[in-house]
């Protein structure tokens, strides 16, 4: 894992200048990462681990990371005020409107207003292949009134059941039992909407990536590997 980091710290340019010997890097700003809408604006690296999902910092030389492998990492930059700020968004964080609080702590802690901001969506799972359950859909549809456009039905064919119809009657009426449709949420049009309402301009929003699950040849994706797979990164920074 530390050869892994060094590599990437290194590719991304991320060394401190004017020493000699072995390479020194930016310090990397982690967090033990639990699906919430908690946020923290540092100014330093922390000697203690921070509980949370979001990450904030307006001094040159951190780099401040999210790690992720179907969730999504959203990035915020903001270049009049030189500040950036990361975030990790599941279903979870989503609902709870993590990164449109990020906004709001953007402009609490150093003033940034929502059209100057640069938002970047990494590669997460889409919609194509995050099925969800119905309590999913139904949190979303409490929160947020464009809900019904995030979600999408499929309704699931079974071969047998249209071949052999009798072998599937019940005692309810109209005397077939149906198999439930399949629910599919778009999460990151989710949390683009959110950046819109947040006041970022449609231009200023940027999708990378493809879908984590549909391409397991390049990205860890938690869903499609059953839990054993590495994790991908997503850092910002602000050069010194």
């Amino acid at each position: 894992m530390h050869r892994n980091r060094a590599a990437f710290l290194r590719q991304l340019g991320a060394v401190v200048k004017g020493r000699r010997g072995p390479a020194a890097f930016w310090p990397l700003v982690t967090l033990r990462q639990i699906h919430s809408d908690v946020i923290h604006c540092i100014d330093s690296a922390n000697t203690e681990p921070l509980v949370g999902d979001g990450l904030l910092t307006a001094t040159p030389g951190l780099l401040l990371a999210i790690q992720t492998a179907d969730c999504l990492p959203v990035i915020l930059g903001d270049p009049k005020h030189r500040a950036v700020g990361v975030f990790h968004a599941g279903w979870r964080g989503t609902v709870k409107r993590i990164v449109e609080k990020g906004v709001g702590a953007m402009i609490g802690c150093f003033g940034s207003r929502p059209r100057d901001l640069q938002a970047a969506i990494g590669p997460g799972i889409q919609g194509c292949c995050y099925e969800v359950g119905e309590e999913v859909r139904t949190k979303f549809e409490s929160q947020f009134a464009y809900a019904a456009t995030l979600f999408r039905e499929v309704k699931e064919s079974d071969p047998v059941r249209e071949k052999y119809p009798l072998l599937f009657l019940t005692a309810r009426a109209p005397g077939h039992g149906e198999l439930p449709p399949k629910i599919f949420l778009d999460l990151v049009e989710a949390n683009r909407r959110q950046l819109l309402s947040a006041g970022l301009p449609a231009r200023s929003i940027e999708v990378c990536g493809p879908c984590t699950q549909c391409h397991t040849d390049l990205l860890f994706s938690y869903r499609a590997e059953k839990g054993k797979t590495g994790r991908l990164m997503g850092v910002a920074g602000i050069r010194p």
